[in-house]
């Protein structure tokens, strides 16, 4: 039965995410349970993208990638695929109607990882919608469950969001993208010369996205506002602690949150989203 091999390929995206991110997972078991597998596929579809460009560096990246991209359409045209993870994102798309230009945009975004090693604004700001906030619009086509209208006032706040994580990513592996893998996302900066001013800039401009995003977070609804309230805390507290690490400090490690500080973080959030304060 199709039954069997479809729930095999949502625990498969589920093991996926788990693997790779262990705070996105803790947030996705925030959201209503009927919302989890799907954001587990898209997750899983994300992630394997990134891994092409990201690690398999012996092997023709471009091709693959190529390759993933006609296959993750064909599956959705199909409505199936051998491939689990494929499977389960194409069960998703198709069950909320995600429109298969954000698929495009995201897989633009990570075929400029391939070549491009530094941007300029225009490239940065490209490669920021594709890569975050076309990931935020899949999301929230999942959390707002067919209502278009919610959509539609929510897409502005969600892609912020997804802005603002992506952002505190490139800061958080600022070392580990330049060093390990020869990117700079940050455009215009000489990663070797990074200045405390530099850094500030960079912070100021998160907190705007920040605060937009954390306006659509409070018209969501009540199926998904505390899991992605979750994550929003999370990664404020991350940025935090960027913001009180010195510039040079920056390069030369990657900034955590351990995992009982984690722990409170979400049992405060818990609370407030009890007392309905979020």
């Amino acid at each position: 039965m199709k039954a069997i091999f479809d729930d095999i390929s949502k625990k498969s995206s589920k093991i996926v995410t788990n693997a790779y991110s262990t705070s996105f997972s803790l947030g996705i078991r925030f959201l209503d349970k009927e919302l989890r597998n799907s954001i587990y596929a898209i997750y899983g579809f994300v992630r394997f993208a990134d891994e092409i460009v990201d690690s398999f560096h012996d092997f023709k990246r471009e091709d693959l990638l190529t390759r993933f991209r006609k296959d993750a359409f064909i599956a959705i045209e199909d409505g199936i695929s051998l491939n689990p993870i494929l499977n389960s994102f194409q069960l998703t798309v198709n069950k909320y109607g995600i429109p298969f230009d954000l698929i495009e945009t995201f897989l633009d975004s990570m075929a400029m990882d391939i070549s491009q090693k530094g941007h300029d604004q225009e490239s940065y700001e490209k490669y920021i919608l594709g890569s975050a906030e076309v990931v935020g619009l899949m999301c929230l086509k999942v959390f707002v469950n067919g209502d278009n209208q919610k959509y539609e006032s929510l897409k502005p706040s969600a892609m912020k969001l997804g802005a603002a994580f992506q952002k505190i990513n490139f800061l958080r592996d600022l070392n580990a993208d330049f060093n390990g893998l020869g990117r700079v996302y940050f455009p215009n900066i000489n990663v070797n010369r990074f200045s405390e001013q530099t850094k500030d800039r960079i912070e100021k401009e998160i907190e705007s996205d920040f605060h937009e995003g954390y306006m659509g977070i409070k018209q969501l609804p009540k199926s998904s506002r505390f899991g992605v309230y979750v994550a929003y805390v999370y990664y404020a507290r991350l940025l935090k602690k960027i913001k009180k690490t010195p510039a040079n400090c920056v390069l030369e490690k990657r900034i955590r949150i351990p995992n009982e500080r984690k722990l409170v973080l979400f049992l405060g959030s818990y609370i407030k989203h009890c007392l309905n304060l979020i």
